[in-house]
């Protein structure tokens, strides 16, 4: 049986890239890289400052372990925030002869850092996978963690062509879609679309860390949705918004401001104007997640239907085959559990076009269908 991490194969042709791939940081990102390129068949080299973790990515599959006679062409540098210019450095010393990018969710301090030590950077291109897992470390690494995935990939004007095309390389064998930016367009984008986010999960999710057991007993999909990255690593996320603080402060600032709004409104619902200050905050959330990219990034929005499912073996195979059946294509699919019931909730999403043919086939089927959210 192939070891965890393994079993999933990048589809497509064969690797972009050519020669040794070396990687530094042998945790979630780096190992995924390794187990990823080994699946199209790329020599891989993992390092990591800790024995240890090193030893556990090898064991997995993620790579093998340097040799002395190594002669990498791309470097990829996976390591925390706070000693990515470091490695980076080291690295451009190290290898005269490749090119060195990093995955780090931060772009502009590393180059800022870097930039004022004076070290040559014409090798050096910035780029960030806007993927990850709540849990890190080499045992959670997956071959498919950036299949269609964003990879910022942040180039200027001493990037060499051949250079660049590499990094995208490297992007498109994970199976990643590259995107150009630049550091500060980066770290503004992240600020508002992944740092502030964990923070308001983190904060929210704390309210229920003294909660009565009555009233998490209650916990729908709602509070599991918006607190899910609650989960992440404290030691990781101090480095990533101490290292990108200003954009994400001018965006917890708005963020408040807001807040206060709503909650002065919500003071005495009866006032004039309370419930308008309330209804704009909610408009103004639904113009928001219209503009977040749908399926294979277009901007398109489904219909969804609730489709009660047993607890048992099997039925939700059962469902996602008579929907197939139906010439009904599965879009997105959420699921949710009540608890003590002996049944789940599928939230399915759908084309518009298809949403009543499929209640109708359903239910003909008999299944029973909890309702259809835009109702």
């Amino acid at each position: 049986m192939p070891a965890p991490g393994v079993a999933a194969r990048v589809p497509g042709p064969a690797s972009r890239v050519s020669g040794t791939v070396r990687v530094v940081g042998a945790g979630l990102l780096g190992a995924s890289i390794g187990h990823a390129l080994r699946a199209k068949g790329v020599d891989v080299v993992l390092e990591d400052a800790s024995p240890s973790q090193l030893r556990l990515a090898i064991d997995y599959g993620a790579g093998r372990a340097a040799r002395k006679d190594d002669s990498p062409a791309l470097i990829v540098v996976a390591v925390p925030p706070d000693v990515t210019a470091d490695v980076i450095q080291a690295e451009l010393t190290a290898f005269p002869d490749a090119v060195v990018t990093d995955v780090a969710s931060v772009k502009l301090e590393p180059f800022r850092e870097l930039t004022r030590r004076g070290t040559d950077l014409t090798r050096y291109i910035g780029s960030h996978p806007l993927a990850g897992r709540e849990r890190g470390g080499a045992i959670s690494a997956r071959a498919d963690l950036f299949i269609g995935r964003p990879w910022v990939v942040c180039r200027d004007g001493q990037t060499r062509a051949s250079d660049l095309a590499l990094v995208e390389a490297l992007a498109l064998d994970l199976g990643a879609m590259p995107l150009e930016m630049t550091p500060e367009e980066h770290d503004r984008s992240v600020a508002l679309t992944s740092h502030v986010p964990q923070v308001v999960a983190s904060l929210l999710a704390a309210r229920l860390a003294e909660a009565d057991e009555g009233a998490l007993r209650l916990a729908g999909q709602g509070v599991r949705d918006t607190t899910r990255i609650a989960a992440s690593a404290p030691e990781l996320w101090v480095q990533i918004l101490g290292a990108n603080a200003a954009p994400v402060v001018e965006v917890l600032d708005a963020l408040a401001d807001d807040l206060r709004d709503v909650a002065e409104a919500l003071r005495d619902p009866d006032a004039p104007g309370a419930r308008r200050a309330v209804a704009d905050a909610i408009r103004q959330g639904n113009e928001g997640v219209e503009r977040l990219p749908g399926k294979h990034g277009q901007n398109r929005r489904f219909e969804q239907l609730v489709v009660m499912v047993d607890d048992t073996p099997g039925q939700l195979g059962r469902l996602f085959g008579e929907l197939g059946e139906l010439g009904v294509n599965v879009e997105d699919l959420r699921l949710e559990h009540s608890p003590g019931a002996q049944f789940g909730l599928a939230e399915i999403s759908v084309a518009p076009a298809t949403l009543r043919g499929a209640i109708e086939g359903l239910e003909e089927r008999g299944w029973r269908i909890a309702g259809n959210t835009n109702d």
